[in-house]
């Protein structure tokens, strides 16, 4: 811990040497928050400061901002192109979490510290070490939280561990974040409860899950209440007792349909509230708020989740409200497109085109959804048309990782053995491949699978 704090401090006195400064993040949650809290700390610091988002960081692209900037802060990437950008003699920094190409003295990357980015530290959180010790910056946290869990690094534990329990433990103390202890279901702070139950499908709950009206029947056999008068209710609206009786009875539902313990374990774990947000509202959990920047991002419109993170409560909070809306939208009907046009098994996996029907930004999350009527014993792989080529998205549920499943390794095996590139996480993982290869490349993860199934 002292190690990489001091290399942070290094960091910052290099900073604080540059007078204009050029941000270039990633365009996912962990990203934004990232780049949010690099802008906010410059800004406090009296730099000029500009933002730039990208969604890869290839030769081109390092180019470009070469030419473009004269000093460079990366956040939440940039590790595994360190050589690319060293050719073009630009002067820069480095906060990633990813796996470096190398070590060098300008990065604070957790791998350099003995630390796994994959759970330990994300993106946003190693960022926060830098604001920190550029200017104290507690207040940002609440976002470097954020950022962490958009990545899914809660997911392994059912809460955030490593060196990011130390900053929660920090924005705790400063008044910032509340820890509670309660179901790790989407939608608790602005969902109506059947419809938080509908849409969880990890644990998949049988007669609940992708089922309007199994949700409802469901809650109404065990006297908790769905409406209050015209207004249906949301889990933060239930009394302890409702939520106790429900968590209680969901328990009893997946041990009668034997659902592996662990995975019911997981059900319940650390959840993230932002003291300083409204109750009720989208940014009030962490998790809610990082699906809405990731709604921002995924329709091209990062920037305005940049805003609500640097803390625009009217029109930029508005409009991601709106593109949240939009994606639940596409989300649905790109669902329906899965169901009709069926999805394909092979020995170990399973998988659906959808050509340019899905848009490839919202392709793996539909994935994700499918185990709603999908083999839920092996992963979904999905594919969209882009002009890159063909994106890859491929989603497990936890029970496939404990099983072996590593997506992000079979992934980046298969893809790069078809010209593409790949990576991710074990449960969730993707890759741009050339168009036409989609059949051999399915040929080689399906093998890649079976072999990590069977070790």
């Amino acid at each position: 811990m002292k190690e990489i704090l001091k290399r942070a401090s290094e960091l910052s006195d290099v900073v604080r040497k540059a007078e204009e400064v050029t941000v270039v993040t990633h365009i996912d949650a962990d990203g934004i928050t990232s780049g949010a809290i690099a802008y906010r700390c410059l800004e406090r610091a009296g730099k000029e400061v500009r933002i730039r988002f990208v969604k890869s960081l290839d030769d081109e692209e390092i180019e470009r901002i070469a030419n473009e900037s004269t000093f460079v802060w990366f956040t939440d990437l940039g590790s595994g192109q360190i050589s690319s950008i060293e050719r073009t003699g630009l002067d820069f920094i480095v906060t990633d979490h990813h796996v470096p190409e190398k070590v060098t003295e300008n990065q604070l990357n957790p791998h350099i510290f003995g630390y796994d980015g994959s759970y330990e530290l994300s993106g946003a959180t190693t960022t926060y070490l830098l604001a920190r010790a550029l200017g104290l910056n507690y207040d940002l946290s609440a976002i470097a939280i954020v950022g962490a869990v958009g990545d899914l690094q809660d997911s392994n534990y059912g809460r955030l561990i490593g060196l990011n329990s130390s900053i929660v433990d920090e924005a705790v103390r400063n008044g910032y974040v509340e820890v509670v202890r309660d179901l790790k279901f989407f939608g608790k702070q602005t969902r109506p409860v059947y419809k938080m139950l509908e849409y969880t499908f990890d644990p998949y709950m049988p007669g609940i899950s992708g089922s309007e009206r199994g949700a409802i029947r469901f809650l109404d056999s065990i006297g908790v209440r769905v409406k209050d008068g015209e207004r249906w209710l949301r889990w933060i609206d239930l009394s302890e007792e409702e939520k106790r009786k429900t968590v209680s009875e969901i328990v009893r539902l997946l041990m009668s349909s034997n659902t592996p313990f662990s995975q019911i374990m997981r059900m319940v774990g650390d959840t993230y509230i932002l003291l300083e947000e409204e109750e009720g509202s989208e940014l009030r959990d962490a998790m809610e708020f990082s699906t809405l920047l990731n709604a921002t991002a995924r329709y091209g419109e990062e920037e305005v989740g940049l805003l609500v993170c640097l803390g625009d409560r009217g029109k930029a909070f508005s409009r991601a409200r709106s593109l949240l809306q939009n994606h639940r939208r596409n989300l649905s009907d790109g669902l329906r497109l899965v169901d009709e046009i069926g999805i394909e098994e092979m020995q170990n996996i399973q998988y659906f085109h959808a050509g340019r029907k899905i848009l490839d930004t919202i392709v793996g999350i539909v994935a994700g959804m499918s185990y709603s009527f999908a083999n839920r014993n092996k992963p979904i792989i999905a594919f969209a048309e882009n002009e890159d080529g063909v994106k890859v998205s491929a989603r497990a549920t936890k029970l496939l990782v404990e099983r072996g499943v590593h997506l992000a390794q079979a992934i980046k095996i298969a893809a790069e053995k078809v010209g593409g590139k790949g990576g991710g996480h074990s449960i969730a993982a993707g890759a741009t491949i050339p168009k036409g290869s989609e059949e051999e490349f399915l040929r080689i993860l399906d093998r890649v699978i079976g072999e990590q199934f069977c070790k």
